[in-house]
């Protein structure tokens, strides 16, 4: 299947790895069984190789929710979209219908997913953030005019994913991976390791991650090894990450990271691409 160059991100993520794709993607093996990606996030990687099979995961809910949407009734997403405005009372009465569980129960997958692309595209830094809650508590972003509707991209990734084998999960990530065999490859994008006491944003789920779930992800990854499964792994580059992941291949590479209340903190970054496989 040749690959369609319209299917690209539909939300903003954190960490997405669009600035970063060509410094990954020349790390992916040529050949594989299976995708595993049990990070998806925004799902820059996974669009840019457009495998026909894989196992996709977020723990996020509301995300998941959206890819399913996508797949299932693109049509009356994209209709469902079209009702929204860009204005800020607006924005703060759709933020705040997961404030009432009830009433927030009783909307369809398609309107819960309608509302999470508008206010991630409406929200200031298209950032996705939830409260301790669990409820999303990004500010308004008072842009112009922003692509709420990009019917373009919605219908490529819709086409691909019918298109493909693909699975969608949202469970923990070491529950994902139980399920892989020697022959798949593994994409894993944690959130990252924060890089000083400031600096940690796992705000995209209520649940967090910290350096015991690092330590944990770890232990999975050697599980990989063990099986013959190739992995390729995004991080901070932080003492901590390159110790934890020392008996590995790693490659430390910039990035540019444009999420950081202070504008002289944003800019390049050193991450790592951690493997345990030599580059083909």
């Amino acid at each position: 299947m040749a690959k369609n160059k319209l299917v690209a991100p539909v939300v903003k993520w954190v960490g997405g790895k669009r600035q970063i794709l060509d410094q990954i993607t020349k790390y992916v093996p040529e050949t594989f069984s299976t995708y595993y990606e049990p990070f998806l996030g925004g799902g820059a990687v996974l669009f840019e190789l457009q495998p026909k099979k894989a196992v996709v995961n977020d723990i996020n809910n509301e995300l998941m929710n959206i890819y399913e949407v996508i797949r299932d009734n693109v049509e009356e997403l994209i209709e469902d979209l079209n009702k929204h405005k860009n204005d800020e009372d607006y924005f703060y009465k759709v933020r705040e219908l997961d404030r009432d569980k009830q009433r927030y129960n009783k909307m369809t997958p398609v309107e819960k997913a309608s509302r999470i692309i508008f206010l991630n595209k409406t929200c200031y830094n298209g950032l996705f953030r939830v409260n301790k809650a669990g409820e999303y508590n990004a500010p308004f972003g008072n842009y112009k005019n922003p692509n709420i509707v990009n019917e373009t991209t919605l219908m490529a990734v819709s086409s691909y994913f019918n298109k493909s084998k693909i699975r969608f999960t949202c469970q923990d990530f070491a529950e994902v991976l139980k399920r892989s065999r020697k022959g798949a490859f593994v994409y894993l994008d944690p959130p990252y390791d924060p890089v000083s006491e400031t600096a940690s944003f796992t705000g995209y789920d209520k649940g967090g991650f910290d350096r015991d779930e690092q330590v944990r992800l770890k232990k999975t990854c050697d599980k990989l090894n063990k099986k013959g499964v190739k992995f390729l792994l995004s991080n901070s580059a932080t003492d901590f990450i390159k110790d934890l992941y020392k008996d590995y291949k790693i490659e430390v590479i910039q990035a540019k990271r444009a999420i950081n209340s202070r504008a002289d903190k944003r800019g390049e970054v050193d991450e790592v691409l951690v493997m345990n496989f030599e580059r083909q």
